[in-house]
């Protein structure tokens, strides 16, 4: 195990700073504070009274001269006489803390003067040691949703959920340092990086997703990286009725598609919230569907137990000897050996896309991502190399969404938020027809289902009506809106909750009384085991 504070001590001792964290500057105003580890790690976000910038400021509570010296030698100990676990689902941090608490216990020279103390030295331990070391606040935040360091001397950049884009207080100004800092995070996702394959995509321990350079190799300024934070526990679509990412009508439009295993594309720029989307509507199908996930990076988080997750493999190798890569492309084809109800691809962008519309020809549901900005350009980049899918074959991804990160005014103030802008189904002629649209101007969304051609199929191969089809979205509609009222937000409860809507309703059944709902509601809560929100 690796402590970067030994690191930064020495570089300090030679009047080198490693890295430069600010304190809150007095001619700067609190704008908003939180706890982000109580009471050892606090975020601030002020503003500068003389430029009015926005800055993010991650503030510790320091460890005293004498902590400092327990610290080290608590630090010095673990890396002499504890191994690392054995078992890689293991909390690292738990482990550091219980392993250091073993050793306080043992040596009295590593005994701290009250429990206080302790407790200060044992957080700075697990944050250098199992954590991330000088990013750790930022990456503990859940608040914060990407945070990229562009090189040497320039400040570490934040995206923040609610005051978007902000520059941090902290700045890495010794390239050593940050060099070492790389290849520790290299380490923790199990990988690789040098001069020689100064380039990394990889996972980081907790799903979050890691892009890097090393050195000057690739890079002007020195080493860099980029962390996308993995959502632990994922937004559900009642979150996102909630936050307007769509409406209660859309959201049970999609429910009656994914159940009846249509497929569906979602498109939109870098960070419009594509996977988000994805995630909490893939959160939909039923139960008892075999569902196989193929990504390059783990993202997509799941309640179905019936579920296979691949990720891909880059080539690596040392000494001539190489793993040859593992494809998007190979893994969709292994999935087709599963015989899943549903394929889900993180996202599309080669041959990959190719045997993904085959599994759809076959039968198969299908979702998966796109980067595009319009329906046009990702038609554009469908049929055209190296994805080279016929436009015979577009009808089989059948419902089309488009995902957009957009700045609105309300009240004098403007937010970032997200919005599905348009719902497209393709007909069997290949004829768009607009499902939903998002209107600006008034901040609603326009649905007519009336012009739905999957609704008229689903009624079709169920051998019912399009008006039982039309009154069971209306009825999943009118449960959407009894979640949200009463609280029930959380990925665990609505799906705990849609399982057992699943049980209890049926498309023949005329009419569910509100007790009904509710008796289902409450059923879900009990099988949870856990607080609704």
């Amino acid at each position: 195990m690796v402590s970067l504070k030994a690191n930064s001590k020495k570089e300090e001792k030679e009047n080198e700073p490693a890295v430069i964290v600010e304190p809150l500057p007095p001619d700067y105003r609190v704008v908003e504070e939180y706890w982000v580890k109580e009471p050892y790690a606090k975020a601030v976000i002020a503003e500068s009274i003389r430029t009015g910038e926005l800055k993010y400021f991650a503030l510790e509570e320091p460890l005293r001269k004498d902590e400092l010296s327990l610290y080290e030698k608590i630090v010095s100990f673990l890396e002499r006489e504890v191994d690392p676990p054995d078992d890689p689902e293991v909390d690292r941090t738990e482990f550091v803390v219980k392993e250091a608490g073993k050793l306080i216990r043992k040596y009295k020279r590593l005994r701290p003067a009250s429990e206080e103390s302790k407790n200060r030295i044992l957080y700075h331990v697990a944050r250098d040691v199992a954590g991330f070391g000088y990013i750790h606040v930022l990456m503990l935040d859940p608040h914060i949703e990407d945070i990229s360091c562009n090189g040497v001397r320039t400040p570490i950049y934040i995206w923040h959920r609610k005051y978007e884009s902000l520059p941090t207080n902290i700045t890495f100004v010794s390239e050593r340092v940050l060099d070492d800092f790389i290849v520790k995070l290299a380490h923790m996702s199990g990988r690789h990086i040098s001069s020689a394959h100064p380039i990394l995509d990889a996972t980081l321990p907790g799903k979050h997703r890691l892009a890097a350079t090393f050195m000057r190799e690739v890079s002007t300024s020195g080493s860099t990286f980029c962390i996308r934070k993995f959502r632990e526990v994922p937004f559900s679509i009642v979150d996102l009725v909630n936050m307007g990412t769509l409406n209660d009508l859309i959201a049970a439009y999609l429910w009656v598609l994914v159940e009846n295993k249509m497929s569906i594309m979602i498109l939109g720029g870098t960070g419009a919230g594509k996977t988000t989307t994805l995630n909490a509507v893939a959160s939909l199908i039923r139960p008892e569907m075999k569902i196989v996930t193929v990504e390059e990076t783990a993202e997509i988080n799941l309640p179905h137990e019936n579920w296979v997750q691949f990720i891909s493999r880059e080539e690596f190798g040392f000494s001539g000897a190489k793993a040859r890569s593992i494809t998007l492309f190979d893994l969709v084809k292994t999935s087709l050996r599963y015989r899943p109800d549903y394929i889900i691809v993180g996202e599309i962008r080669g041959e990959e896309a190719y045997v993904l519309f085959q599994a759809l020809a076959t039968g198969h549901g299908g979702m998966s991502t796109m980067h595009a900005d319009s329906l046009d350009y990702a038609i554009k980049r469908l049929t055209s190399p190296p994805m080279n899918i016929s436009k015979i074959y577009l009808p089989l991804m059948n419902a089309w969404m488009h995902i957009e990160r957009i700045t609105i005014t309300k009240g004098g103030k403007t937010k970032s938020v997200r919005r599905i802008r348009t719902v497209w189904e393709l007909d069997d002629n290949g004829e768009y027809r607009v499902i939903a649209e998002w209107l600006p101007d008034d901040n609603v969304f326009l649905v007519d289902l009336n012009n739905s051609f999957l609704i008229e199929k689903i009624a079709r191969k169920k051998g019912i009506g399009k008006g039982d089809v039309l009154r069971e979205i209306e009825r999943r509609r009118q449960f959407i809106n009894l979640l949200l009222r009463e609280g029930v937000t959380s990925y665990r409860a609505v799906a705990s909750s849609i399982r057992e809507y699943y049980k209890r309703v049926s498309y023949v059944k005329r009419e569910v009384t509100s007790i009904e709902m509710l008796t289902i509601l409450s059923r879900a809560k009990k099988a949870t085991g856990v607080s609704a929100r």
